[in-house]
């Protein structure tokens, strides 16, 4: 079997060598052989790491047909069985600043509890991390999306010399202020961020996604088709009864639904609430925070890792 393995694999590279560049073929890049030097021997012969670069090279189109054609029709084991390969951790604000603004080398330990699936155990992020920005697949995959669409932000290598040497005309390289400013700009726009893995994506977190409720196809996983794509921060939303209004903004914006109201105030579902904080800086009054709670999960907060 392992032979067998080994020349799919060859063949397969000369294959998508030859459809890359063309007629005259030449290896490939080297951002390529850098994910596949380090995706190793075992995720090469299981064809993981085949997936990971389809994955990595046509995002807009392997998303698309995840969201639109796949995930439509899958039934609860397979459900269950995507989120542990594929998912993402909602972050806070602050947590997303940690992650940009780390400069510490975080070592290879048991994060089980800080990631809530296994195939997330072997995050690395060795600081600063190198940061590219890319268009954003989900957005891309509508008729009029929101805008700008090029948010999605590759953390880390190889990732983002992959991203960068593949689709030179839709990413670009972002200096940490850079990326803290993009970050500030969707949070302004009641957009929530958060942390995605994949196993294909050698077992890690690569991306802080900028998401919007109308366009997030991991949203739309979670809200239309119950599929545990994304987990809470760690914190739930807490009203405050004295100072709310029920004018009805946060219902508005809040991308999980979680939000309803009476004729005096707000209410939150606290099974549906992920704690991302969109409707604490989008009311009026002031009177949502965000507090800690332990049923929901241990917060990704990199200052917790060092």
């Amino acid at each position: 079997m392992g032979t067998i393995s080994i020349i799919i694999g060859v063949i397969l590279i000369i294959i998508l060598s030859i459809w890359f560049y063309g007629e005259r073929w030449r290896p490939l890049r080297p951002s390529t052989w850098k994910f596949m030097k380090e995706a190793g021997l075992r995720r090469i012969l299981n064809l993981q790491a085949f997936h990971g670069y389809l994955y990595a090279r046509w995002s807009n189109q392997y998303v698309n047909l995840l969201i639109y054609k796949i995930i439509p029709r899958l039934n609860p084991a397979r459900k269950i069985w995507l989120s542990e390969h594929y998912h993402g951790k909602v972050l806070t604000p602050e947590q997303t600043h940690s992650i940009i603004t780390n400069d510490k080398d975080i070592p290879l330990h048991d994060l089980e509890q800080i990631i809530p699936y296994q195939m997330a155990r072997d995050i690395v992020l060795n600081g600063p991390p190198d940061i590219a920005v890319y268009e954003c697949p989900c957005r891309h995959a509508q008729e009029n999306p929101c805008q700008p669409t090029q948010v999605c932000m590759i953390i880390g290598q190889p990732f983002v010399d992959f991203i960068l040497e593949h689709n030179p005309k839709s990413s670009r390289k972002l200096t940490q202020t850079e990326a803290l400013e993009l970050l500030q700009s969707e949070h302004e726009r009641g957009h929530l961020h958060s942390a995605w893995f994949k196993d294909a994506c050698l077992d890690r977190f690569y991306s802080i996604c900028n998401c919007c409720k109308c366009c997030c196809g991991g949203i739309e996983a979670m809200v239309k088709y119950d599929i545990p794509l994304m987990t809470s921060s760690g914190y739930i939303a807490q009203l405050d009864n004295d100072i709310c209004t029920a004018c009805g903004i946060c219902i508005d914006v809040c991308p999980f639904n979680a939000l309803s109201e009476n004729e005096i105030y707000a209410a939150v579902d606290w099974e549906l609430c992920m704690g991302c904080g969109i409707c604490v800086e989008q009311c009026p009054n002031e009177a949502i925070s965000l507090v800690r709670d332990e049923k929901k999960g241990v917060p990704l907060d990199i200052r917790l890792l060092a």
